[in-house]
């Protein structure tokens, strides 16, 4: 659908781009029978105008959007944090929004963004079941930055996780402490972030001359107490697996649980049969509360809000830059489960 523009809305109402642009802006002494027509005319053809584009000629906008798929998801969060610092300390203020994947609500927001004068939208996802952005999203006239987990089809700029990096580290680490039986619990098989780390993993066993095997590779549902029985049945079958990635929070308790179940502690002694490794992918405030504490790929949630930070205010400033994806990798945090 061809986007309805000011010159759109001068034609309908028999009157010069400019008087349109008086109308909008309050200026000027225009007869109320102009700004009547100019004003149905607007109705009519469902024109937005775009506020925001009219302060940036003017410099005058300092107001980013922030939308949050989802304020319950820990990396979310953190990364929210970070950003809104990093906008702040160079002077912007942020409009928060949390409209999940409803893409009546997306659009919504949008509208309102560009009604509010917002100079730019940095869109943060939770979703690692979808390569595609909602329509709002990636067909939005605003500058815009997606944040996300997973990787996004769409060319737009972007900051995103290096998943199969993150994968790789963490199986390299356990190898090079000896380990050779090493499983990959949780995910659904759809989670394109479970695929992306199994990468890295299946890339570090073949670098070392080990076979991948698909029952020490189990996805689950992120729930606990489904991990828990995953683990514990595959841990019963393969007494000889002496360290497990952890997908996810679940994965974690999940796997500790079950480690207990079987008569088996966690820790780093790759020569104690009765001991099981364990590494994280997330750096979140109960992984330091576990006894010994986790050994974790951290997510890099603090430098992908300072990286949107500058990226949004790039784009703000130079709305020519060609689209460019930033990739960021985790860092291999040592502590006492592996």
């Amino acid at each position: 659908m061809k986007k309805v523009s000011i010159i759109d809305v001068a034609r309908h109402a028999g009157v010069s781009v400019s008087t349109v642009s008086l109308v909008l802006r309050q200026k000027g002494k225009i007869s109320a029978a102009t700004i009547e027509k100019v004003h149905a005319a607007i109705e009519a053809l469902g024109y937005v105008h775009n506020v925001a584009a009219a302060n940036l000629r003017g410099k005058t906008s300092n107001l980013i959007g922030l939308v949050v798929e989802d304020l319950n998801d820990p990396f979310s969060t953190r990364v929210t944090a970070s950003l809104v610092q990093a906008l702040e300390a160079q002077g912007y203020m942020v409009f928060l929004t949390q409209p999940g994947r409803d893409t009546g609500r997306l659009e919504a927001c949008f509208v309102s963004f560009i009604r509010q004068g917002v100079a730019g939208v940095v869109y943060l996802t939770a979703d690692s079941g979808h390569r595609t952005l909602p329509a709002p999203v990636a067909q939005s006239s605003l500058p815009v930055v997606v944040v996300s987990q997973s990787p996004v089809e769409e060319k737009l700029n972007s900051v995103v996780r290096d998943n199969r990096q993150a994968g790789g580290l963490a199986t390299r680490y356990l190898m090079e402490r000896g380990h050779r039986n090493i499983a990959y619990i949780g995910g659904t098989p759809a989670c394109l972030i479970r695929q992306e780390r199994l990468l890295g993993y299946r890339a570090a066993l073949s670098q070392y001359g080990l076979a991948w095997r698909d029952e020490f590779a189990p996805a689950c549902a992120e729930e606990t107490l489904a991990v828990s029985q995953t683990v514990r049945q595959l841990l019963e079958a393969n007494n000889k697996i002496t360290a497990l990635l952890c997908h996810s929070p679940h994965a974690i308790i999940g796997c500790l649980e079950a480690i207990h179940q079987v008569g088996r502690t966690v820790g780093k002694d790759v020569f104690l049969t009765q001991q099981v490794s364990l590494v994280g992918f997330e750096d979140m405030m109960h992984v330091n509360l576990t006894s010994p504490s986790f050994t974790y790929v951290s997510s890099a949630s603090e430098e992908t809000g300072r990286q949107a930070a500058g990226l949004i205010v790039r784009l703000i400033h130079e709305p020519g830059l060609p689209a460019q994806r930033i990739t960021l990798s985790g860092q291999l945090i040592v502590r006492g489960s592996a």
